[in-house]
């Protein structure tokens, strides 16, 4: 994974709510144990704390009068996501009010303070009411059923974490991941895309419903004109030109064949999108244009590569041929800390079973194995002009591969995990990598095919399915994973 920071940042915080809940009428009844059961609860919110996340937590609560009153005060807080604690046994009553007010996913968090009791201290105690006691301490369990009951009931969708307080890997992972997936779908709710030029022409696949995706994920979308970043790229100075090619320098591999005219083309390009981004506050970005020959939104649009490919490495991705449903792609796995680069399927290797995968135009340079290359290109195939493009691998190791599909009226995650490998690739000025799947390479292509994405998908460093799942559950989209 890779990150400067915290990964898909907003001006706005994740806010976390976090409420334990208990029953008053056991107080009086058993010393300690309302303190005991509160300090369980604080000890969930510090596992909850993150930099990044403001937690909400409202401690104990206890009866439906209390209830009430978290529900008001979690939507007054404006709340992401919600972790119910299960301290011990307690009444619906003390949960439905705040969840249905609130109005955000919840998680469950059915967490014992130790592996089990110690039965032998346990039933050496002695005194029948201490004991009672004791295993209300420990019966977090008992009325996780009445509550999923009532939520079903209610038609309120929960997930849920069952473990140990403490010393639990899996239970840390899992909070970690809802927090993750919390996170994503936040940054996807603040996300303001750009949509520049039109559909790549005839690519029937790539055209999507702007309105479909703006529900499923909550982004802005703002259209945008070549015009603005064409004036923008005229104000440009030469101080700017010379700053960006220094930043360039570092930042690639530049074949010695490469033109300086078509670097200093490409950087004062990149300058103009820099400051078109920052103009209209955009988190992602999809363009596609052509132009005619010898205008100047031609020059503009054949040198887009190498600064849409610095953007996309700074959590801004950049899709060519106007695809919308995989820039989110690429924004999601950018959120989540994977990276998130554009590719298709580029040939398959059925001597050593992999898939060769890649693309043209922008790269995500963070995620590549070693330095990203610029090379020089006689002609961008398919497209117009020529110039300079960028030609890398994703880091070798775990990858997972994501489409947002659009089908049936709907937008379904589509994700599969497997290895980039070393290997030969066609040093053709595109991305371009050898990925092995468990299923081998003709079931994934013939698996993934089946569910009907287009031809364009997102590739990440490490296995994140689980938390594509998660982030599935929380936007309440379908989440297919092909391996």
């Amino acid at each position: 994974m890779f990150a400067n920071g915290v990964p898909g940042m907003t001006e706005r915080k994740l806010k976390v709510g976090l409420f334990g809940i208990g029953l008053a009428t056991y107080w009086p009844q058993f010393e300690g144990l309302e303190q005991r059961l509160s300090g369980y609860v604080m000890q969930m919110a510090e596992k909850l704390s993150r930099p990044d996340i403001d937690v909400i937590n409202l401690g104990l609560i206890d009866t439906p009068e209390k209830a009430l009153d978290a529900g008001h005060l979690f939507r007054e807080a404006d709340v992401d996501i919600i972790f119910l604690h299960v301290t011990t046994y307690a009444l619906s009553s003390t949960v439905l009010p705040v969840v249905r007010r609130a109005r955000v996913p919840v998680v469950i968090l059915n967490l014992q303070p130790e592996a089990a009791i110690d039965y032998r201290t346990f039933n050496d105690l002695g005194d029948r009411t201490r004991m009672t006691g004791e295993w209300l301490a420990h019966c977090g369990a008992c009325p996780v059923p009445e509550i999923a009951n009532v939520f079903r009931r209610s038609r309120i969708a929960f997930h849920q974490i069952t473990g140990m307080l403490h010393g639990d890997e899996e239970v840390d992972r899992e909070v970690a991941d809802w927090i993750d997936a919390a996170r994503v779908a936040h940054v996807m709710a603040h996300n303001r895309l750009g949509v520049m030029g039109h559909y790549y022409n005839g690519m029937l696949d790539i055209y999507s419903d702007l309105t479909a995706h703006a529900a499923a994920f909550g982004t802005h979308i703002e259209v945008v004109e070549i015009d603005e970043l064409a004036r923008l790229r005229r104000e440009v100075t030469e101080a700017d030109i010379t700053s960006l090619l220094a930043v360039i320098g570092e930042e690639f591999d530049i074949d010695p064949d490469c033109d300086p005219v078509e670097l200093r083309r490409a950087a004062k390009t990149a300058v103009a999108l820099s400051k078109f981004i920052d103009a209209r506050k955009l988190g992602s970005l999809a363009y596609y244009y052509e132009s005619t020959p010898g205008h100047e939104h031609e020059d503009v649009i054949t040198s887009v590569i190498v600064g849409c490919s610095l953007l996309t490495a700074q959590g801004i991705p950049v899709a060519g041929e106007y695809e919308i449903k995989n820039v989110h792609a690429m924004k999601i796995m950018d959120s989540f800390g994977a990276g998130g680069s554009f590719t298709e399927y580029y040939a398959m290797d059925f001597n050593d079973d992999v898939v060769l995968m890649g693309h043209d135009g922008p790269g995500h340079i963070m995620v590549a194995e070693g330095k990203t290359k610029i090379r020089p290109l006689k002609v961008y195939h398919g497209k117009v002009g020529s110039g300079v493009s960028v030609e890398m691998s994703v880091k070798h190791g775990p990858v997972t591969l994501l489409s947002v599909v659009e089908r049936e009226g709907r937008i379904v995650l589509l994700c599969a995990e497997g290895q980039s490998v070393p290997g030969p690739i066609l040093e053709i000025g595109n991305t371009n990598s050898r990925y092995k799947f468990p299923i081998g390479a003709r079931r994934f292509v013939e698996n993934w095919n089946a569910e009907g994405p287009a031809h364009h998908c997102a590739v990440g460093v490490g296995h994140i399915a689980t938390k594509i799942g998660k982030l599935g559950k929380l936007l309440d989209l379908e989440v297919v994973q092909v391996c």
